[in-house]
């Protein structure tokens, strides 16, 4: 997993867990938390996607 999707999933967890926070308290700040944890899941996939594809091209390439 590279260092980008990785931080990428990090954040995504929190902003989850801050949102849970902020919803359970009554504030709609909540929807600033999902939003960003949408973004960072998108963001978390395409690191991984990008990753694969280098790996096969990285790999295609030597063989």
């Amino acid at each position: 997993m590279s260092r980008l999707a990785l931080y990428a999933l990090v954040v995504c967890v929190l902003a989850v867990a801050a949102a849970v926070v902020s919803f359970s308290r009554g504030s709609l700040l909540g929807i600033v938390w999902v939003l960003l944890a949408g973004l960072s899941s998108n963001m978390t996939w395409y690191y991984l996607r990008r990753d694969r594809v280098r790996r096969r091209e990285s790999s295609s390439v030597t063989s």
